[in-house]
């Protein structure tokens, strides 16, 4: 083999890695982006939620005053019995 042929497979051989690279690159962004979106959602939802549970609060406080209490008091009977 002499040294073009030599120094010719070298340069096609860098010419895969960068394409390679460069294809990684992309797919590691499109993850990255529907990992954004995915977060996005969940958050959009979660803030949603809490509105609703929010005007819920506001519309029956006694009802969520009651259920919080009973909510303590299974807490409490269920870390007291350890």
């Amino acid at each position: 083999m002499d040294a073009e042929t030599t120094e010719k497979m070298m340069s096609d051989l860098r010419a895969v890695v960068r394409d390679a690279e460069a294809l990684l690159a992309t797919a590691a962004g499109a993850a990255g982006e529907q990992l954004g979106d995915a977060a996005t959602a969940a958050r959009n939802e979660a803030r949603e939620a809490a509105r609703d549970i929010e005007a819920g609060v506001r519309e029956h406080p006694w009802a969520a005053i009651g259920i919080a209490a009973g909510v303590g008091l299974v807490l409490g009977l269920l870390l007291g019995r350890r």
